[in-house]
C-alpha cells in the first residue's frame, strides 16, 4: 500500500495530528453525532492528520464484547474523508494497531481496507524478546505503513532500548516514529537509534504531551553525527484546544526555519503548556484521569456528551476538574472555545 505523495510529503515536512477520543452517551453506546462532529473538529482547526483507535479512542473498543475497533475507524475515514474534501486539503488517517502479531496484523488489514495511511503500532503488551518485536512490526510493515508508538509505560507501555529503534527504523515501510515515553533518556534512545540506522526519510513526532514545545524547537545532535528534528506531533493533548496547537506548530516550525535564536517567551509558553497537561492528563495521580480529562474539556464546549469511559473505573480524580479550570483561566492563550462555540452546531448537524 503506498501512501499518496502530497499525505506523505505533508507528514514528512511535520503536521499537527490529534489522537481522536471515543464519544459515548449515557449507556455507553458510541455518540455518531459526536464522534463525526470531534472529526471536523480536528479538520477545520487545521490538524493535517487525525489518529483513530489509539489510546485517547480507548483500546477496549477491541473487546468483542464492546466491538467498536471497526466501526469507530470506519465512521472516522468517512468522516475525515468528506470533511477534507470540504477543506481542500489531503488530512492523513492514521490507525491505532496493537496486540500480539496475528491480532495487529488483522487490524492492520482492516485499516488499510479502510483507506488509512498508516498504523500508529503500540507494543504495549506484546511479548517476547526485542528480536521478536522487531520481527513483529516487520510483520505489520507488510501490510500497511507503520509509525512507531514509544507510549510511556505509567500508561502500558514498555522501556525500548536504542538497539530496538535502531533494528526498527531499518524496517523499510516504517515512515515515522511517535516519541512519548515522557522521559529525556528515552526520547534520545530513539532519536541515536534513526541516526544510527541512517535513515534520512523517518518523520520524528512528538508525544511527549510534558514537553511539547522543547521537543520541536530543539536540534538533536547525537553521537557527532547529522542533526535530527522533530517535525511534528501527534498527541492526546492536541485532540483539545486544536486550533492553538495548530497554531503553535507552525510558529515552531517557522522559528526553527528562520535559524533565529528561540526567543524565552516561547519556552515559557511551553513551560504553561505543560503545567495546562499535567491538570488534562492527570500528572499528579500517575495518568488515571487522563481519559476523562480529556472529555472534561470536550464535553465543557459541547463536542461529547459527557465524560464516560468504557472502564467503570476511568474517572476523573478528585480535585482534576478544578486543576482543569484552574489553566482554562489561567492560559486563555492556549484554548479554542470560542471557535469552536462559533462552529460546533454546524460540526453537530448530522
Amino acid at each position: 500500500m503506498a501512501i499518496p505523495s502530497d499525505i506523505r510529503a505533508a507528514f514528512r515536512a511535520g503536521t499537527a495530528i490529534p489522537a481522536h477520543p471515543l464519544a459515548l452517551d449515557q449507556d455507553k453506546k458510541l455518540s455518531e453525532r459526536h464522534q463525526r462532529a470531534l472529526a471536523r473538529y480536528y479538520v477545520a482547526a487545521g490538524a493535517g492528520g487525525i489518529a483513530v483507535g489509539v489510546h485517547s479512542t480507548q483500546f477496549q473498543i477491541r473487546d468483542p464484547k464492546i466491538g467498536l475497533y471497526e466501526p469507530v475507524l470506519r465512521l472516522a475515514a468517512h468522516t475525515i474523508d468528506a470533511a477534507a474534501a470540504k477543506a481542500g486539503r489531503p488530512v492523513m488517517r492514521i490507525a491505532g494497531v496493537c496486540g500480539p502479531t496475528a491480532q495487529a496484523v488483522r487490524e492492520a488489514s482492516l485499516a488499510a481496507g479502510l483507506g488509512y495511511h498508516a498504523a500508529l503500532l503500540s507494543l504495549a503488551g506484546v511479548p517476547g524478546s526485542l528480536a521478536d518485536l522487531v520481527a513483529h512490526c516487520r510483520a505489520v510493515a507488510e501490510v500497511i505503513p507503520v509509525i512507531g508508538f514509544y507510549l510511556q509505560p505509567a500508561v502500558g507501555g514498555r522501556v525500548l532500548p536504542f538497539a530496538f529503534w535502531r533494528d526498527f527504523a531499518a524496517i523499510p515501510n516504517v515512515i515515522g516514529i511517535k516519541m512519548a515515553p515522557f522521559n529525556r533518556y528515552r526520547t534520545l534512545d530513539v532519536v541515536r537509534g534513526v541516526a544510527a540506522s541512517g535513515r534520512d526519510d523517518i518523520a520524528l513526532y512528538t508525544g511527549n504531551d510534558d514537553n511539547i514545545v522543547a521537543d520541536l524547537v530543539t536540534p538533536f545532535r547525537l553521537d557527532g553525527g547529522r542533526e535530527l528534528r522533530v517535525v511534528g506531533g501527534l498527541l492526546g493533548q492536541w485532540c483539545v484546544w486544536t486550533q492553538p496547537a495548530v497554531a503553535l506548530l507552525a510558529r515552531c516550525r517557522a522559528l526553527v526555519a528562520s535559524g533565529a535564536p528561540i526567543p524565552a517567551e516561547l519556552l515559557a509558553l511551553g513551560a504553561r503548556l505543560t503545567d495546562a497537561n499535567a491538570a488534562v492528563f492527570d500528572a499528579a495521580n500517575d495518568f488515571r484521569g487522563c481519559l476523562p480529562g480529556l472529555h472534561y474539556i470536550l464535553h465543557g464546549q459541547g463536542l461529547m456528551p459527557g465524560l464516560w469511559c468504557l472502564d467503570d473505573h476511568e474517572v476523573l480524580s478528585p480535585g482534576q476538574a478544578q486543576e482543569i479550570d484552574r489553566v482554562r483561566h489561567a492560559y486563555p492563550d492556549l484554548i479554542d472555545d470560542a471557535f469552536v462555540a462559533a462552529h460546533r452546531d454546524r460540526w453537530l448537524a448530522d
